[in-house]
């Protein structure tokens, strides 16, 4: 009972920071300890957007525009937290600037020309795979699992690329938190979507946020809140696009 416990504490944790869901806070952890609850809080996101989508389904809206809608329930569960890191590393991280310059442009509130442009590729990729798929209500709730999962790994490999600000505030996940985090990732997308297509979305998405962090470590030597947004859209459509390739 007592790791029962454990993991409702970091459930709590991570929907408290990772959603903007009105939940009761009767205590939290420290965002790194709350490694678990990662990819939990992401299928309770996925879950969201898929019972819109089923929603607006079964009333007869075309699957196209059902699936944006779906994608517009998660950025309202999340309060757009991850599309606003992804805006702010696409601003950054392609300026060209030298890397003080580039964290300066991150913290800037305004959108740029690449932020805007990442935007609207992150909503219609997203948005255009879902409809493609003859699941997409399980695919979501897959999709955001995963993509939740493999950020405390990136958070326990790469080190913060400030001092202050959200990634020095987090903390270090331990390497069990880590293993549990990608494992329960894993686990609820092969429950949703079978072994085949969870592994090669699994696979795919870890590439994805592989890739964004590498791109982050070699421009600001480590992460930030924002990358670790910007990790999360990268895995999510990483995940989408690859289940889309099933026939």
């Amino acid at each position: 009972m007592i790791w029962i416990a454990a993991l409702r504490l970091e459930l709590v944790t991570a929907v408290a920071f990772l959603t903007r869901l009105p939940i009761r806070l009767d205590a939290t952890l420290p965002l790194a300890a709350a490694a678990r609850g990662f990819p939990l809080a992401g299928a309770l996101v996925g879950g969201i957007a898929a019972a819109v989508l089923a929603l607006a389904h079964g009333v007869g809206i075309p699957p196209l525009v059902a699936a944006v809608l779906a994608v517009g329930a998660a950025v309202a569960a999340t309060g757009a937290l991850h599309e606003d890191g992804l805006a702010d590393s696409a601003d950054g991280l392609f300026s060209g600037a030298a890397r003080e310059r580039v964290l300066e442009i991150m913290r800037d509130s305004r959108i740029g020309t690449f932020g805007a442009l990442a935007l609207i590729l992150s909503v219609g990729l997203r948005a255009g795979s879902l409809a493609a798929l003859a699941d997409g209500a399980a695919a979501l709730i897959a999709v955001h699992a995963l993509s939740r999962g493999w950020l405390p790994w990136l958070m326990r490999i790469d080190a913060p690329a400030r001092t202050d600000g959200l990634a020095a505030a987090a903390g270090k996940p331990e390497a069990d938190g880590v293993y549990w985090a990608a494992g329960l990732g894993i686990t609820i997308a092969v429950i949703a979507l079978g072994p085949g297509p969870a592994l090669l979305a699994a696979a795919v998405s870890a590439g994805s946020a592989a890739a964004v962090a590498a791109l982050a470590r070699r421009r600001l030597g480590g992460y930030t809140g924002d990358t670790l947004g910007a990790t999360e859209q990268a895995a999510e459509i990483g995940a989408l696009l690859a289940l889309t390739t099933i026939p």
